[in-house]
C-alpha cells in the first residue's frame, strides 16, 4: 500500500471527497490523488518519495518555481516579525505600489484572501457604483466560487460534470447572463436586451478554465467597447494570467483597459492572497471612503505580503521572452508527436501556459473545449504520471511552466508522448 493511497483513505474519513478543493481528487482522471510533502523549482514529491516534473505549480501562480529561495526567505523573516497583526503595515504598502506600477490603468487596490474573494468583491463594487444587478459571465468561465458565478461555470465544475449550481438559490444566479467566449454578437444581443440593468462584464482576458482559449482578434477590445457604451463596468480576471502573461498581465499585452481587474495568489508568491484593482473613481466607494461594505481581518498579512515583494521583484527582471520561446516551441513538438501516431490534437499557448486538446481543430469556446477527447486526456494524464510528469487532473485546466524548468524538464514530457500509445 502506498503512503498517498494511506493518506487519501484517512482522508475521506475527515475530509468530503479526501480533499479540500474538488479537482485534486483526480476522479476525472481515473485515479487517486498524490500527496505531496515538497517542492524545488520545476519538481514535487510525494509521500512515497516520489519526484516529479510538475507543470500545474500550484495551479498557476508559482511562476518562479516551487521554494523559490528569495521568496521563502522573505517569508520566514516576516514570520519571526509575527504572522498576523490585524492591522496595516508597510509591506502591504509596497505590495500595492508594486501591482499599481506593473498595472498602470489601475489605480488602487484591495488586497483580499483569495482569486475567489477578489472577483466577488468586483461584483460587490461593480453592482454599488452603477446601482444595476446583472452581470455577462462566459460559457465555461471561472471566477472562483461565488454564488452569482457558477452558473455554466469551468474548472471543477465542469470536470465533475455538476449539473446547474446546487445549493444556489435560482434568485442568485437569476442576474448572471451567459454568453459563449469569443462571440461578440451574442454579447451585443444580451447589450441590446438587458443593457440598462447590466452592472458588469466579467471575462478572462485569455480563458484559463475550460482549457486555455486565447481571444479572438477584437474581442476583447469590443467587450471594453460594449460596456463603455452601455455604462458597464468591465472586469478583467487575471487570476490566472495576471504577472504571467507578462509582467504587465494579459491587459499589458493585449493593450487593455479595464474598469476592474481581479488578481490572485501569484501577487502573493503563491501564498493565499488575491486582490482587486480599479480605477479611482470607483475604488474610493468602498469602505471606509464609500459604502459599499468589503472587510478581512487576515487582508494584506504580513507574509502573503512580504512573500509577493520578494516574487515581484525577481520576476520584474525576468526573462519572460526566453521562456515564452521555448514553451513554443515544447508545445509545437507535442502537436507533432501526437499527430505523428495518428492522433488528433491541438495545443493552445500563452507566454507560459499551455493545453493539450485531444480533438481536430481550433478550440475557441467551452463547447469546442467539451468536444475534445476527455478519456484520451485522462489516459496520457495517468502514463505522464507513471513517467513522472505531473499535470493537471483534468482536460479543462491549463498546463504551467515556471522560470525553473529546464531542457531535461521539457523532454520528459516530449518521452511522455512519444512513448504514449494513444
Amino acid at each position: 500500500m502506498s503512503r498517498s493511497h494511506e493518506l487519501f483513505q484517512r482522508a475521506c474519513r475527515v475530509i468530503p471527497g479526501g480533499v479540500n478543493s474538488p479537482v485534486r481528487a483526480c476522479r476525472s482522471v481515473g485515479c487517486e490523488p498524490l500527496f505531496i510533502v515538497s517542492g524545488k523549482g520545476a519538481y514535487i514529491t510525494d509521500a512515497d518519495g516520489t519526484t516529479y516534473v510538475d507543470y500545474v505549480q500550484s495551479w498557476g501562480p508559482l511562476l518562479l518555481g516551487h521554494a523559490h529561495s528569495a521568496v521563502t526567505r522573505a517569508v520566514v523573516e516576516a514570520a519571526a516579525l509575527g504572522t498576523s497583526f490585524g492591522a496595516p503595515c508597510e509591506a502591504e504598502v509596497v505590495l500595492a505600489e508594486m501591482v499599481l506600477e506593473a498595472l498602470p490603468n489601475m489605480e488602487m487596490v484591495r488586497m483580499v484572501n483569495s482569486g475567489t474573494e477578489a472577483a466577488m468583491s468586483a461584483l460587490r463594487l461593480a453592482r454599488g457604483v452603477t446601482g444595476r444587478a446583472k452581470v455577462i459571465k462566459f460559457d465555461g468561465g471561472y471566477h472562483g466560487h461565488g454564488d452569482a458565478f457558477l452558473a455554466a461555470a469551468g474548472s471543477g465544475v465542469a470536470t465533475l460534470s455538476i449539473p446547474g449550481t446546487p445549493g444556489v438559490p435560482d434568485a442568485v444566479v437569476a442576474d448572471t447572463l451567459l454568453a459563449p467566449y469569443n462571440d461578440l454578437d451574442a454579447l451585443r444581443a444580451l447589450f441590446e436586451r438587458f443593457g440598462k440593468d447590466i452592472a458588469a462584464v466579467i471575462v478572462e482576458p485569455a480563458a484559463g478554465n475550460m482549457g486555455l482559449i486565447l481571444p479572438e482578434p477584437g474581442f476583447l477590445q469590443g467587450l471594453r467597447d460594449l460596456c463603455t457604451q452601455a455604462g458597464s463596468l468591465l472586469i478583467m480576471d487575471e487570476v490566472i494570467t495576471g504577472f504571467r502573461a507578462s509582467y504587465n498581465g494579459a491587459q499589458g499585452r493585449f493593450g487593455l483597459d479595464p474598469d476592474v481587474t481581479v488578481l490572485g495568489k501569484i501577487i502573493g508568491g503563491g501564498l493565499p492572497v488575491g486582490a482587486y484593482a480599479g480605477k479611482r473613481r470607483y475604488m474610493e466607494q468602498i469602505a471606509p471612503l464609500g459604502g459599499i461594505y468589503q472587510a478581512g481581518t487576515l487582508s494584506g498579512n504580513p507574509l502573503a505580503m512580504a512573500a509577493g515583494i520578494a516574487g515581484l521583484k525577481v520576476l520584474k527582471e525576468a526573462d519572460y521572452a526566453g521562456l515564452e520561446k521555448r514553451v513554443e516551441e515544447l508545445c509545437a513538438d507535442l502537436e507533432n508527436i501526437f499527430r505523428a501516431k495518428g492522433i488528433d490534437v491541438t495545443v493552445n499557448r500563452l507566454a507560459s501556459m499551455f493545453t493539450i486538446f485531444f480533438r481536430h481543430g481550433a478550440v475557441r469556446n467551452f463547447a469546442e473545449a467539451k468536444a475534445s477527447d476527455v478519456e484520451r486526456w485522462a489516459r496520457f494524464y495517468r502514463h505522464a504520471r507513471a513517467a513522472g510528469v505531473n499535470m493537471a487532473p483534468s482536460a479543462f485546466e491549463v498546463s504551467m511552466v515556471s522560470f525553473a524548468h529546464g531542457t531535461e524538464d521539457f523532454n520528459a514530457l516530449r518521452r511522455a508522448a512519444e512513448t504514449f500509445a494513444g
